[in-house]
C-alpha cells in the first residue's frame, strides 16, 4: 500500500492509496487544492473546512456538468446512429428499385433489339 503527503491550504495530510496510485492521488490533491486557492483569494482564510468545502463543491460542479454533457453526447450518437441505420435502409431500398429499374430496361431493350433484328431481316 503507498503513502503520500498532501498540502491544502497550508495544512498537510498523509493519505494511504493503492501502490502505484501515488502520482494520480497528488495530482487529483493538486487540483483540488487549486480550487481551495482560489476559494481563499476570493472569500479569504475563511478556514479550511470551508475552503475544502467549497472547493469541493466546484469540483463536484464540475463534475456535474460533465456528466450532463456526456449524456448530451450520449443522445446525440444514438440518433446519429437512428439516423444513419434510416439512411442505410433508405440506401439499400434505393439500390433495390434501381436494380429493378435497371433490370426492367434492360428487358425491355433486348425485346426492342429482338424486334428490330426481325423487321430488318425482313420477318414480320
Amino acid at each position: 500500500m503507498g503513502q503520500v503527503s498532501v498540502t491544502l491550504n497550508g495544512r498537510t495530510y498523509r493519505l494511504e492509496c493503492g501502490a502505484g496510485e501515488e502520482a494520480h492521488l497528488i495530482a487529483l490533491a493538486e487540483y483540488l487544492g487549486s480550487h481551495v486557492d482560489t476559494m481563499k483569494q476570493k472569500f479569504g482564510q475563511v478556514g479550511d473546512d470551508r475552503l475544502i468545502l467549497m472547493a469541493s463543491l466546484m469540483v463536484t460542479d464540475e463534475l456535474w456538468e460533465l456528466r450532463r454533457q456526456m449524456q448530451e453526447l450520449k443522445t446525440a450518437m444514438a440518433e446519429l446512429r437512428h439516423d444513419r441505420s434510416t439512411a442505410d435502409e433508405t440506401a439499400k431500398s434505393i439500390r433495390t428499385d434501381l436494380a429493378d429499374t435497371i433490370g426492367a430496361a434492360a428487358d425491355r431493350l433486348e425485346m426492342l433489339h429482338e424486334r428490330f433484328a426481325k423487321g430488318s431481316s425482313g420477318e414480320d
